[in-house]
């Protein structure tokens, strides 16, 4: 089973790599960071960190779907999600060491 690292354990983390730095300042500085990114796809932009991926959005149609538990036919409605692309240095990192074990 694969282990999802939290924000909280990212701030950890990054505190523990960077000793200098006060656990409150690597917070802000990753709250920082993600509402920038968060207000950027809000406003229509793509996002691409070189080495490690892009963040667009991608269109979904307005389409029918079925409520599971009735069964009754509802529209779900037109809306944008964001979509993330790793970039060629991630994926190749990650598939070693996916292959290393």
């Amino acid at each position: 089973m694969v282990d999802a690292m939290t924000k909280s354990e990212l701030i950890e983390r990054l505190a523990n790599i960077n000793p200098r730095l006060a656990a409150r300042e690597v917070d802000e500085t990753v709250k920082s960071v993600l509402d920038a990114m968060t207000e950027a796809l809000a406003t229509g932009s793509r996002i691409e960190i070189r080495g490690f991926g892009s963040f667009s959005l991608n269109y979904r149609p307005e389409r029918v779907g079925r409520n599971p538990k009735s069964g009754e036919s509802v529209v779900v409605p037109a809306k944008y999600v964001p979509h993330f692309k790793a970039g060629k240095e991630m994926r190749s990192r990650v598939d070693a060491s996916v292959s290393a074990e």
